[in-house]
């Protein structure tokens, strides 16, 4: 079995060049355009996706809006993320972006999730139910408080 480094996988690459496109595109906006556009993308990006994560990622999306209407929608590396000041505090990772047998929703450093020595940033989602909503908007609350 060979440990040697193979590079980065073809959806990570994938996931780098959607990156670059972003921030080129929203080099070139005006301020006044940044955020409507970002979140014509966001929106966009979500009708792309096939099933469940298509389900999945209009739920946190109306989540989000709701429990913290500060935060900005944009993507980030192909992802719907929502940001504060510009910096990403959580975003919604598909199962199908890098193959993974379920979607995530997780945090970044600039949520304010801090609980002791440990704490959980990213959560699994297979579905999604009222505990699951409730859980998702009491954490982004928490998050930018």
């Amino acid at each position: 079995m060979s440990n040697a480094y193979e590079g980065f996988t073809a959806e990570e690459r994938a996931a780098m060049k959607e990156h670059a496109k972003e921030l080129k595109a929203a080099a070139r906006r005006s301020p006044a355009e940044k955020a409507a556009q970002a979140e014509r993308d966001v929106l966009a990006k979500i009708a792309e996706m096939k099933g469940a994560d298509r389900v999945l990622a209009e739920r946190v999306h109306a989540i989000v809006a709701a429990n913290a209407p500060g935060l900005a929608p944009k993507l980030w590396y192909g992802m719907p993320a929502y940001a504060l000041d510009g910096k990403i505090v959580c975003h919604f990772q598909p199962a199908e972006k890098f193959k993974t047998r379920y979607a995530t929703f997780s945090f970044s450093d600039q949520a304010k999730l801090d609980e002791g020595a440990m704490w959980a940033i990213s959560f699994a989602l297979t579905e999604m139910t009222d505990e699951v909503e409730e859980r998702i908007g009491a954490l982004v609350k928490q998050a930018v408080s």
